[in-house]
């Protein structure tokens, strides 16, 4: 399960309440570790059951390309970035908390906000 810089995914179908837009996701792991792996492995789940055909996702690997860090403001690995469609989001872990990175992308309404 290798990923690299720049790496786009596509599914196929659509669902979810975003309304069909396509996602731009990044996220910002360093190197091959289990936390990295972790993360990249529950997000692609995340991503064929949500986000089917509705979805561009960028690998980005710190240890060969730290300075893209700035540009949105990384403090800490791995982190999703959902830049489109905006408001940026950020959700930091390794998403192993399904429910909280549906919220966090706006793919799931919390229970307060109907």
């Amino acid at each position: 399960m290798k990923a690299k810089v720049g790496e786009s995914k596509r599914g196929k179908g659509a669902n979810g309440t975003d309304g069909g837009r396509l996602m731009e996701l990044r996220l910002y792991v360093a190197g091959q570790t289990p936390k990295s792996l972790t993360a990249l492995a529950n997000l692609k789940k995340i991503c064929a059951e949500h986000l089917e055909g509705r979805y561009r996702l960028h690998v980005i690997d710190l240890l060969k390309t730290p300075q893209l860090a700035q540009n949105d403001q990384i403090l800490a690995i791995p982190t999703l970035v959902r830049k489109l469609p905006e408001p940026i989001r950020k959700i930091i872990g390794d998403l192993s908390d399904q429910n909280r990175v549906l919220v966090g992308l706006n793919l799931l309404e919390t229970e307060g906000g109907k």
